[in-house]
């Protein structure tokens, strides 16, 4: 722990949401326990279990205290709603907050390396940081490894997609109160994508580490699971062809509306002509699209960029 004592960390507040987690939630919780930061506090909202993850809970609030573990009700609403039930919960008090998974595994040191790199930035910046992840199945065997991606976290990349898983994500206050501030009663694709765009479009700092931090298992009841396989990316073909992605951009370009007066005027003006250029005839919406710089991470998936844009599916 680098000589730090309890009272020199900052408190982290880890948002564990949970639903019908009794197969692995143990595991996660133990890798809790596991941390070299260890000034941190969960706060597990159940999203309306009928198995033994509330009994889980409890059992580890008995043995760690209410000063680790508090337990609250999610709104019942899937889990991004769950998310940003606890990141608007103005009972929940930190210096730092981390997004949790109920299945996966964190490294020893994912919090440790996190805080190291938050705490470099200004308190007033928003920042973000995200990881690679270490790919396992069910019975936490290596499989794989999430992509890497090289190209370098900005706005224009956010609104064609997000480079952070959120069982990766630690974030500071400045960017949890931007999160606030545009509230949890929104319709977004998913709440990290979300943090992804809400902290570029204000001009915060993210760091996408390319080490791993957490083992992401990848089992049949995976929420949201792996998404750089063939069969995957077949699936967001499917997907682009059926319009899906025209109604995420119209999702993200709405919920950013809350936030209009604390975007850049770079982004602001980013937004306005991305807005504005998917309305247009092809050369005006490439012209227009071109101006924003928006990109995706790989050559591949943006030449899918290109072909969405062609055929006006984003």
């Amino acid at each position: 722990m680098d000589g730090d004592t309890l009272t020199e960390q900052p408190l982290v507040a880890i948002l564990l949401c949970t639903y019908r987690g009794q197969h692995y939630l143990v595991d996660q919780l133990e890798s809790f326990a596991s941390q070299t930061m260890t000034n941190w506090h969960v706060f597990a909202s159940d999203d309306g279990s009928q198995d033994d993850t509330l009994q889980i809970l409890a059992r580890y609030q008995k043995q760690w205290g209410v000063s680790k573990l508090s337990l609250l009700s999610g709104p019942a609403k899937g889990f991004s709603a769950n998310f940003l039930s606890l990141v608007c919960c103005t009972d929940i008090h930190a210096d730092l907050y981390a997004y949790s998974d109920q299945d996966d595994i964190w490294e020893p040191h994912k919090l440790q390396t996190a805080v190291n790199w938050l705490q470099s930035v200004p308190a007033d910046v928003p920042a973000l940081y995200c990881s690679r992840t270490q790919l396992v199945d069910a019975d936490n065997n290596h499989i794989g490894l999430s992509p890497l991606f090289s190209r370098p976290p900005c706005f224009a990349n956010a609104l064609m997609q997000n480079i952070g898983g959120g069982n990766t994500m630690v974030f500071n206050h400045s960017a949890r109160l931007l999160l606030q501030m545009a509230g949890n009663n929104l319709d977004v694709v998913t709440h990290d994508w979300w943090t992804y765009l809400v902290v570029t479009a204000c001009g915060g700092q993210v760091r996408y580490d390319p080490c791993t931090t957490v083992r992401y298992r990848q089992h049949g009841a995976n929420m949201v699971g792996m998404n750089s396989s063939w069969i995957a990316r077949l699936a967001r073909a499917r997907l682009m062809a059926r319009g899906r992605f025209i109604h995420w951009s119209n999702q993200n370009i709405d919920a950013l509306t809350r936030l209009e007066n604390r975007l850049t005027p770079e982004n602001r003006e980013i937004l306005e002509i991305f807005t504005q250029s998917r309305q247009h005839r092809l050369l005006p919406r490439l012209r227009g699209l071109k101006r924003t710089g928006i990109y995706r991470q790989t050559w591949l998936s943006n030449l899918g960029l290109i072909v969405a844009v062609i055929f006006r599916k984003i």
